[in-house]
């Protein structure tokens, strides 16, 4: 029995998702026993052209929702012949930090709320909208069902199918505040694995949007003006947060973030200032505050047992945002550092 195996990993762009396919002469269900493979880097950004070999090594496999049977996805970091840790792959250390004895203990728990805009191949502004035009203001959107207010949940469902089908833990969907976006919510997962799920999904994602004509953007604020942009909430705690006391516990790794806030802001991606403005649901970027809703750090109201970083924006290389907020909590320290087919 031959099956398709896809690898995909992060491009150069941290957002981008590349991907090749190779067959294998039967079943493989543990990772550590895929071949590793390798691909040309100064095509994706990845490596100069005269030394372009990047060495692709398998971290997680998922089930393949669109060729289905025995085939699989596979989820790639890269490294160079050497072995060392190209600069793109910011998993390599969060997979470090997550595997450290101090860090197991704690049981780090990960629900991660991915927005994202759904918008027209040839005109790049959101399905749904008159070409050239806007719709009416925002109000009547958020989770809302109608053709007059709900744009794309063909694609929306085909993914949550699919992901399911994957393997991927995850949690649920729903239209957003500004038609045209959507959200997906991935966890609770432990550790790396939250930041594996995610990329998987994100990667189903961008491929359902390609069969169907779309284009799926990240981007934090798509639309300038006076519409909603796009995050990534991180929704967070560890097992001391989880149990008695964990209020305080909660309020001292708030802290260590506080002390470190522009530096984290520089690690989630490009283009956050745009969407972190103060209105829209956001707080300032230069700001930092929780407790309340809407703005970037918030404590759960249904009492202490989760922290939700909503600054965690989606731009941003999701291992980084991760081991940036894990590495603050337990060690305070820097690290140098188809639709067919459904």
């Amino acid at each position: 029995i031959r099956l398709i195996l896809v690898h995909y990993k992060v491009g150069g762009t941290g957002m981008d998702v590349r991907s090749k396919a190779r067959t294998l002469p039967g079943p493989v269900d543990d990772p550590s026993k895929l071949p590793k493979w390798n691909f040309d880097g100064s095509s994706t950004g990845q490596a100069t052209g005269d030394d372009s070999e990047v060495i692709l090594c398998p971290q997680a496999i998922f089930k393949d929702p669109f060729r289905r049977g025995n085939n699989i996805l596979v989820i790639c970091d890269c490294y160079a012949p050497n072995g060392e840790p190209i600069p793109s792959n910011k998993r390599y250390n969060a997979a470090r930090i997550f595997g450290h004895p101090d860090v197991k203990a704690e049981e780090p728990w990960y629900g991660i709320e991915q927005e994202y805009t759904l918008l027209q191949k040839d005109t790049n502004w959101p399905i749904g909208w008159p070409l050239g035009g806007y719709p009416g203001p925002q109000g009547p959107y958020y989770c809302a069902a109608g053709a007059e207010k709900s744009y794309g949940r063909d694609i929306v469902d085909a993914h949550y199918k699919a992901c399911l089908y994957a393997g991927i833990n995850i949690g649920g969907i729903n239209a957003e505040v500004m038609p045209g976006q959507w959200e997906f919510q991935v966890g609770p997962s432990v550790g790396i694995s939250a930041g594996d799920e995610l990329w998987a999904a994100r990667y189903i994602l961008e491929r359902i949007t390609e069969i169907a004509g779309v284009v799926v953007s990240f981007d934090p604020k798509p639309i300038p003006g006076e519409w909603n942009g796009a995050g990534a909430h991180t929704n967070y705690s560890t097992k001391s947060m989880r149990s008695e006391g964990g209020y305080e516990v909660i309020k001292k790794a708030i802290q260590k973030l506080e002390a470190r806030h522009m530096e984290h802001i520089a690690a989630y991606g490009e283009g956050n200032e745009r969407r972190l403005t103060g209105r829209h649901e956001t707080a300032d970027i230069n700001t930092f505050v929780w407790v309340r809703r809407g703005e970037p750090r918030r404590v759960g109201a249904g009492g202490p047992r989760h922290r939700e970083g909503r600054q965690g924006l989606l731009r941003g290389p999701e291992a980084g945002v991760q081991h940036g907020s894990l590495r603050r909590h337990l060690h305070d320290r820097r690290d140098h550092h188809p639709l067919q087919a459904i």
